[in-house]
């Protein structure tokens, strides 16, 4: 005679995507005061139109990573009078009681191609507002590659003597320093040579090691790099993040928040229109080994559970 046994077994959560009402695209987080909060272009591509249509940024706040609020939208391409179009990937950053937003856009035909523009706030979801009325990277100061796309993508960190960092580039990676106000850059842009490095560096720091991931070939896998000096040498690490699902970019976050390390990144998956165009955030677990090198992340439907 066979007997059923019971099981306790608590089904999982589904959190990814974490934002199902919108589309959303090339994460950035910070944490401030015990929140986080995510900073997402708005992918607004219609189902029958195969390329990016991005006009504004989003910003949605949490406190255990799993429920997130949106925010009146802070930050639109038609804020910054020079730019035409293309809300592009982005990150904020507080300084002295301030939140600089560094953003993607389209200039004007004064100077065409991609370019790095910052708004500032006092609030960290907005209103932001053009901090200085002209780019602050313009497809004229970067020679590395003859593309007029390679100014996107920006990073930005503060290190711990208070030097603070700009990265940034497609098919070049560039990096320069900021001056205390965080809207003039303070020195030559430099190049860093990484292996198939295709956009999307960020930038960030534990313990010792300084670590430069990035949009890794195309389609598009993350790769990283650590250094124990901000400014290199880079000794690169291999891949961080497989191919994101049903969609041709990969485009990472990474944050510590209560202890623990998430990765944020975007995939196509919301069915039945995501896709390239019509991205979605997600959230996992990123775990360090000893020596400080990276564990391969792995893409869950579950996300983070509370």
């Amino acid at each position: 005679m066979l007997t059923k046994v019971e099981t306790n077994t608590k089904e999982k959560a589904i959190n990814n995507p974490i934002i199902t009402d919108v589309f959303t695209a090339d994460p950035a987080a910070i944490v401030h005061n015990d929140t986080v909060y995510l900073y997402a272009g708005h992918d607004e591509a219609p189902n029958d139109f195969n390329f990016y249509k991005m006009n504004e940024w989003l910003v949605f706040s949490s406190t255990n990573m799993v429920d997130w609020e949106s925010h009146p939208v802070p930050l639109k391409v038609s804020d910054f009078k020079w730019a035409i179009a293309d809300a592009w990937a982005a990150q904020v950053i507080e300084r002295n009681g301030k939140f600089f937003w560094y953003v993607t856009v389209e200039h004007n035909e004064s100077n065409y191609g991609k370019a790095i523009g910052v708004a500032v706030s006092d609030s960290p979801t907005g209103p932001f507002k053009d901090a200085l009325g002209k780019a602050l990277i313009t497809n004229d100061m970067t020679k590395a590659t003859d593309i007029r796309w390679d100014d996107i993508d920006p990073s930005v960190i503060i290190d711990d003597d208070g030097q603070a960092y700009l990265f940034w580039g497609n098919t070049a990676c560039y990096y320069a320093k900021l001056k205390d106000n965080m809207i003039e850059l303070d020195g030559d842009i430099k190049t860093i040579d990484l292996p198939n490095f295709t956009e999307a560096p960020w930038i960030h720091k534990k313990g010792d090691w300084y670590y430069l991931s990035y949009a890794y070939q195309f389609p598009e896998k993350t790769a990283y790099a650590m250094s124990k000096s901000i400014e290199g040498p880079w000794e690169y690490k291999g891949i961080l993040n497989e191919l994101a699902g049903n969609t041709n970019t990969n485009h990472q976050a990474i944050i510590e928040y209560k202890g623990e390390d998430y990765f944020i990144y975007h995939t196509g998956g919301i069915q039945p229109n995501g896709g390239s165009f019509r991205r979605s955030v997600c959230i996992d677990k990123l775990n360090y080994n000893e020596d400080g090198t990276l564990q391969r992340v792995i893409m869950t439907s579950e996300g983070i559970q509370k």
